[in-house]
């Protein structure tokens, strides 16, 4: 079975924690400095469960900036929902892929201020 790509492997794991899948302490030793309790946060809010179709990883893409380092994005849906989902990979001397951090984005809601 082929090994899949730290980018993909990061997207399953967090997709996991964001859904309410695997628990947070599960990222612990994937994750440095402000990553966990980003990550964290973000969970108590699970902005990828759902009541229907389960969340899946439909693309995915990444940017390197540097060697060692990768700024992934990815589209998550579920139905006919999708949401964002960003984080960025650091190898350590180890070389190992740590997430260092995660954000998630979905629908813009429209407000009448904003015009």
């Amino acid at each position: 079975m082929p090994q899949l790509r730290p980018t993909d492997h990061f997207a399953e794991l967090l997709l996991g924690v964001l859904s309410g899948r695997r628990p947070v302490h599960s990222m612990l030793r994937h994750t440095v400095g402000r990553a966990y309790d980003d990550l964290a946060h973000l969970a108590e809010r699970g902005p990828l469960r759902t009541r229907g179709a389960s969340p899946v990883v439909r693309d995915i893409g990444y940017f390197e900036p540097r060697p060692g380092a990768l700024e992934v994005f990815a589209r998550i849906g579920a139905g006919e929902r999708l949401r964002a989902l960003a984080f960025r990979l650091e190898r350590g001397r180890d070389l190992r892929w740590r997430c260092t951090a995660v954000e998630v984005g979905g629908p813009r809601r429209h407000h009448a201020d904003d015009d």
